[in-house]
């Protein structure tokens, strides 16, 4: 995690210097808060990053001198195919057309249906524990 952390500790970093850039040239609050805003954003993210990094045991990705077969193995579980996604985006893209012409009906329905298919999506392989009767 310390990879990603450096990248938004520089992120960080560029967006503040921006804001000042930004805020000396142009003269212009609107984008400077926006910058800063930006600034603080990635800074809150980089920070947890540091955090995570040092409750984490070392990544061949934090180490300089690591080899490629040092990342090898078992990454995890992916899904080989999930609709679930798909019916996601179509929730959200609902719910952002109801937002664009404020239809609150429509609004409802597709926070609604935002909440199912995150819901499917979590829960996608979720298992029963077993029950002793």
């Amino acid at each position: 995690m310390k990879v990603e952390a450096r990248l938004f500790d520089i992120t960080t970093a560029f967006f503040f210097l921006s804001a000042i850039v930004y805020g000396v040239w142009a003269k212009e609050p609107v984008g400077t808060v926006a910058l800063i805003l930006t600034g603080g954003l990635s800074l809150i993210v980089g920070t947890y990053f540091h955090f995570i990094a040092r409750r984490l045991e070392q990544r061949p990705e934090d180490n300089p001198d690591a080899e490629v077969s040092d990342g090898a193995g078992e990454l995890g579980f992916f899904s080989p195919g999930s609709y679930w996604p798909v019916a996601l985006a179509a929730s959200a893209a609902v719910t952002a057309f109801a937002m664009a012409f404020w239809q609150i009906w429509l609004l409802v329905i597709g926070v609604v249906l935002i909440l199912l298919t995150v819901g499917g999506l979590v829960f996608e392989y979720h298992t029963r524990p077993n029950s002793t009767d």
